[in-house]
C-alpha cells in the first residue's frame, strides 16, 4: 500500500450555503475597519469586522468560504449594484470565538480607466464596492448576503495533514482565518508542519505581517516566508514572486511536498497558480497536487506558457486554489 493509499484523501465538510440570498440581504454592522498593513504603503488595505448577530449568518460561516456584500445605489444603467463576495479573514467561530463577529481584508480600489478591462480611458475609476466597504465606520450598517462557497474549506480532521499556504494580495484573507482556527483556535492543538509562503510587491505590503511574525514565534510548526517582488534582495539579486521563492528553496520545500499528508492552498491574482505549476512539474513534485490533460503533458514543463496551464490541468483533491 502506497503512502498516498494509507494516508487517504482529505475529507471535507459540508458546509451551509446561501443561507441568506440577494433577494433579501440581512444587515450587518460594523464593529471595527482599521488598516491591516504595517508603514506607509502605496495601498490601503483594511481587516472589516462585522457584527451579523440576529442573522442566520451567526455561527454558520466556516473560514474557506465567503460572504456577500450588496453597495448601496444604482450602476451606470440604473440598476441595483450587484452583490460582490469577500472572503472570510476570521475562523470559524469568529473574531470573538461564538460566530457572532465575522472580518473580510477589504482593499481599496483606485485605477485609472474603467471597471472593464478593455476600457483605456483616462479616467479615474473607484472600485464601487471596495471603496464602500473601505469608507464605513464603526455603527455602520451594512447589507450582507451568504455564505457562499465549499471547495476551498479545511479538512474535517486538521491534524491529519501538513500545509502550505501560498498567497498574494489579498488572497491572504482565508489564509489568516485558517491559521489562527489551525493554532489557536482548536480544541485540540494542531502540530501538523505548517508553512505560509506570501507574496507583495513590497514589504510595506504585506497584509497581516504583525501577526504572522507573532505566529511563528509563538508555534514552532508555523514557518512564515514572504516573497517581495519589486524591492531588491539584500544582496542586490532582483526581488521574487512566490514561484521564484519555491524555486530557489525547492530542497526546503521538497520534503513537504512529497509527503502524502501535504494539502497545498493558493488564493490570490488570477494566473499566480502557473508558476507554481509550473516549478512543481520542473522538480517532479506535481502528480499529488495536478493532473495535466495530455497537451500539456506532452510539452516539456520548462515550455509551458501561462495560457496552456489554465486550461490544462486537472486539480486534485490535496489541491484547493482560489483566484480573482
Amino acid at each position: 500500500m502506497s503512502d498516498s493509499q494509507a494516508t487517504g484523501a482529505p475529507r471535507f465538510p459540508e458546509p451551509d450555503l446561501n443561507l441568506v440570498h440577494v433577494k433579501s440581504p440581512v444587515t450587518g454592522t460594523i464593529v471595527s475597519n482599521d488598516t491591516c498593513l504595517r508603514g506607509k504603503s502605496a495601498s490601503f488595505v483594511r481587516h472589516t469586522v462585522i457584527d451579523v448577530g440576529g442573522t442566520p449568518l451567526e455561527g454558520r460561516c466556516r473560514i474557506g468560504q465567503a460572504f456577500g456584500v450588496i453597495a448601496p445605489g444604482a450602476d451606470g444603467r440604473g440598476k441595483p449594484h450587484k452583490v460582490r463576495l469577500y472572503s472570510l479573514a476570521c475562523a470559524s467561530d469568529g473574531e470573538n470565538g461564538n460566530g457572532r463577529l465575522i472580518a473580510t481584508t477589504t482593499k481599496r480600489v483606485i485605477a485609472e480607466g474603467g471597471p472593464d478591462a478593455r476600457d483605456d480611458a483616462h479616467r479615474l475609476f473607484l472600485g464601487v464596492c471596495s471603496n464602500y466597504l473601505c469608507d464605513l465606520q464603526p455603527g455602520d450598517e451594512v447589507k450582507i448576503t451568504g455564505p457562499n462557497g465549499k471547495r476551498m474549506l479545511l479538512p474535517i480532521d486538521p491534524s491529519a495533514h501538513d500545509y502550505l499556504f501560498v498567497a498574494t494580495g489579498t488572497g491572504i484573507a482565508p489564509f489568516r482565518g485558517m491559521l489562527l482556527e489551525l493554532l489557536e483556535n482548536s480544541n485540540t492543538p494542531v502540530t501538523s508542519d505548517i508553512h505560509l509562503l506570501m507574496g507583495a510587491p513590497y514589504t510595506t505590503d504585506l497584509i497581516y505581517d504583525d501577526l504572522f511574525v507573532r505566529l511563528a514565534a509563538t508555534h514552532p510548526n508555523f514557518h512564515y516566508h514572504t516573497a517581495i517582488s519589486r524591492e531588491a534582495r539584500d544582496d542586490g539579486r532582483r526581488g521574487l514572486y512566490v514561484h521564484d521563492y519555491l524555486a530557489e528553496r525547492i530542497e526546503q520545500f521538497a520534503p513537504l511536498l512529497r509527503r502524502a499528508r501535504t494539502l497545498v492552498y493558493a488564493c490570490g491574482l488570477a494566473g499566480m497558480q502557473c508558476g507554481l505549476f509550473k516549478v512543481l512539474a520542473q522538480h517532479e513534485l506535481g502528480a499529488a497536487y495536478f493532473e495535466p490533460k495530455p497537451a500539456l503533458a506532452s510539452i516539456a514543463p520548462n515550455d509551458w506558457e501561462l495560457s496552456a496551464i489554465r486550461r490544462g490541468v486537472r486539480l486534485t483533491d490535496r489541491c484547493l486554489i482560489e483566484v480573482y
